[in-house]
């Protein structure tokens, strides 16, 4: 039955716009984690230092050297475990591709099965597979059995400029209250300040990546506030012991 309007359900459903947000997850969980070490790292620096009894110029150049230090590290680090991730979808994907080559049958069967378990009829799964196979075997191979596709799929260089660049803004929001604000008032400036640049960071991920919000920025508010703390404690300490 057509509807009044003309439109079928299968044109209504092709008309239906799909989000789907987990084709954010390469750059979004580097993005955040470098934004939130930024943040973290650098306001800890800072308020340990400050804590210190230290001068301005002294919390100042400690903060940017934290600033560059931090996002140096964050893109080599990134870039070398998500390098090492790569390595390994790279070596699974040429070992299927040997197998396909030399036991075609074998895989094939495998990845009837695979479908099978999952509910397809065998008659069935053994159509779906024969014409996947024959338009792209090692695709179908790497996203059903292997769990590898374009969208998750590693990238180092990505992660690596994305880590560095969020690491800086994140790291540059607590360098800034050093000139904002005085001395008198640096260690509880900043660090009131950078708590409310993690709840906004932890809503806006949340946000981005379809989770809830309150608990996201709650969560890193409460670490950061930890590591803030924790650095304040240790710089009063040894600021009246040296």
């Amino acid at each position: 039955m057509v509807p009044r309007s003309g439109v079928t359900p299968i044109s209504r459903l092709h008309q239906h716009p799909e989000i789907h947000l987990v084709s954010r997850i390469g750059w979004l969980r580097a993005a955040v984690l470098g934004a939130n070490d930024g943040i973290v790292s650098t306001a800890s620096l800072i308020v340990g230092v400050a804590a210190a009894s230290a001068a301005t110029s002294e919390v100042l150049i400690a903060g940017v050297a934290g600033l560059v230090a931090g996002a140096m590290s964050m893109a080599a680090g990134e870039y070398v475990s998500v390098s090492s991730q790569s390595d390994s979808e790279q070596a699974d994907l040429a070992r299927e591709r040997a197998e396909l080559a030399g036991q075609p049958e074998f895989e094939r069967e495998e990845l009837t099965r695979l479908y099978t378990e999952r509910g397809v009829e065998p008659d069935l799964a053994r159509q779906v597979v024969d014409q996947l196979m024959a338009r792209d075997a090692l695709g179908a191979y790497a996203r059903d059995e292997l769990g590898i596709s374009a969208v998750t799929a590693a990238r180092p260089i990505q992660a690596a400029l994305t880590s560095a660049a969020t690491f800086s803004v994140g790291a540059a929001m607590p360098l800034a209250m050093i000139l904002l604000m005085p001395r008198s008032f640096l260690v509880a400036g900043v660090s009131i300040a950078s708590l409310v640049f993690l709840a906004l960071l932890g809503g806006i991920g949340a946000s981005a990546g379809g989770a809830n919000v309150f608990r996201s920025s709650l969560r890193v508010t409460f670490w950061g506030a930890l590591a803030m703390a924790l650095t304040a404690g240790i710089g009063a300490v040894f600021g009246t012991v040296v």
